[in-house]
């Protein structure tokens, strides 16, 4: 009989080690697959919550509460938007300023007619976190430099920055493929 005993505590003293453990490690998972899947996005949520786990609950309760129809482009809207950014890159050659603002109002046209929410620039930025996270980024910057250039003047290297920016979140809402092949080319103008 002792050794049955024996036996039952070891069982239950490595279940309630593998138990834990197990747990630990589902949970560095999942954090790592939100990590993955919203990109800088969620480091600057954990920083702003100041506190792990409540940003990883908002970030899961933005997953589940999405209430967005977001669309995809037909090819006739991707190509015309395609050659309005055209135009919009090369008005920056002689009116870079104005030329962001543009940018700026055609990815939020863009954003409207998939689907996102174009309020205000927090709202859309939750929005675009759900399936833009890799860009969220590019328009976070091109927007607070879009801001700046209302307030002041700032160099022709912020803006060409911006347009950059800009570029990078209208090819992914466009769906635009990376590479020479894709219809938005880096900007290389002054």
């Amino acid at each position: 009989m002792p050794t049955e005993a024996v036996i039952w505590v070891a069982v239950i003293v490595g279940v309630m080690a593998v138990v834990p453990a197990s747990g630990f490690f589902l949970l560095r998972r999942r954090r790592g697959r939100l990590r993955e899947r919203f990109g800088p996005g969620y480091g600057r949520t954990v920083a702003a919550a100041g506190d792990r786990r409540a940003a990883e609950r908002e970030v899961r309760a933005r997953t589940r509460s999405s209430p967005l129809d977001i669309q995809p482009l037909d090819p006739e809207s991707r190509r015309g938007y395609a050659e309005r950014w055209a135009a919009v890159q090369e008005r920056f050659v002689n009116e870079p300023s104005p030329a962001v603002s543009e940018a700026d109002l055609l990815v939020r046209a863009v954003m409207a007619k998939r689907g996102y929410s174009t309020e205000d620039f927090a709202q859309q930025a939750s929005d675009l976190s759900l399936r833009h996270s890799r860009t969220l980024e590019h328009y976070r910057q091109a927007h607070e430099i879009s801001r700046r250039a209302g307030d002041r003047w700032v160099s022709i290297q912020e803006l060409r920055q911006a347009m950059t920016h800009y570029q990078a979140l209208f090819d992914d809402l466009i769906e635009v493929p990376s590479g020479p092949s894709g219809l938005g080319q880096p900007l290389d103008h002054p």
